[in-house]
């Protein structure tokens, strides 16, 4: 028999919140559906977070773990936790507690009513920086604007899948992956949930901004070629740049019979152009190199570890 409700959990360095989740989790769990499963990924983490995974999984049928053989980021060990769940309709969250457990049934009730997307919308909370908010509104407008796919600000990786979705998202190879950009892509009827973010429970963000940015450059470059046309736009631009440098130089010697003025200004349009060139070569080495990625074919994860499978399901007492 099936599990109803599958949850991933992805943890990085998560040692102080994955009981204080569990504690949460698990009476919601047993009041809103007959039988379930609880996958925790933990992407490489250096402390004891694989430790309290194992210990937890012992005492509990219903929770498992897999542990990646490094840290392999985000996006890949939820596909990770997707790729193991087996439940009808399956929930991403992070384990920091920031995305709150009470808003799971709320998911679930929509997707008993037939939607077979439920996305959460995040109401951003009062001690967000300034650069946080215009950097993640700039960021969605843009997407949007790039791939055709719409994602509103404040979408994040904590949503329910149907099964059916799942296992068409499962069957896309790519290996440069963006699964908030490939569940809408998908097209099925979704239904948003608002719901106010929570101050993180324990330890630190590793999210740096640096890492924000990698990201974002990440998810537009894997999911659009626009950056490619527009490269090709900036080149016929500076393209007519250079030729009217060069119309320049013509009517001045034959026409005007003056001497182009110094140098100064054909090193400028010289430098000027070179420097666009070089920003074009880089952008198409950027996709020549993703390229060669999918063509070398690695996985995009590997599991080191994973806890027994007889231990994979859970029987709530519902009935």
């Amino acid at each position: 028999m099936l599990p109803t409700i599958s949850i991933v959990i992805p943890a990085y360095n998560e040692r102080g919140n994955i009981m204080p989740l569990w504690e949460l989790l698990a009476p919601v769990l047993e009041v809103q559906t007959k039988s379930w499963e609880v996958i925790f990924v933990d992407d490489g983490s250096d402390d004891d977070t694989w430790q309290i995974i194992v210990s937890l999984s012992k005492g509990i049928p219903g929770v498992q773990g897999v542990r990646l053989s490094k840290n392999f980021g985000h996006q890949y060990a939820l596909l990770a936790g997707l790729s193991r769940a087996k439940g009808q309709a399956v929930i991403t969250m992070d384990a920091d507690l920031q995305h709150p457990v009470d808003v799971l049934p709320k998911l679930i009730d929509a997707w008993k009513n037939g939607y077979k997307i439920v996305q959460t919308i995040r109401q951003e909370p009062q001690d967000f920086s300034f650069f946080k908010k215009v950097s993640s509104k700039l960021f969605y407008r843009v997407f949007s604007y790039c791939s055709g796919v719409e994602i509103r600000s404040g979408m994040a990786d904590f949503r329910l899948l149907d099964r059916q979705v799942l296992d068409d998202i499962l069957q896309m190879g790519e290996r440069s992956i963006f699964l908030r950009g490939l569940v809408q892509w998908t097209g099925y009827p979704r239904f948003d949930v608002h719901y106010q973010a929570q101050q993180r429970y324990s330890g630190s963000t590793t999210y740096s901004v640096t890492r924000m940015l990698r990201f974002a450059w990440h998810s537009i470059v894997s999911f659009s070629t626009i950056p490619l046309r527009l490269a090709i736009i900036l080149g016929f631009l500076t393209s007519a740049v250079a030729f009217s440098g060069i119309i320049y130089a013509l009517y001045s010697k034959y026409i005007a019979q003056s001497a182009v003025s110094g140098w100064t200004s054909s090193v400028s349009i010289i430098s000027f152009l070179m420097g666009v060139m070089f920003i074009l070569l880089g952008l198409i080495g950027e996709y020549v190199g993703r390229i060669l990625l999918e063509a070398k074919g690695r996985p995009r994860f590997i599991v080191s570890e994973k806890t027994p499978v007889n231990n994979s399901l859970r029987m709530s007492n519902l009935q």
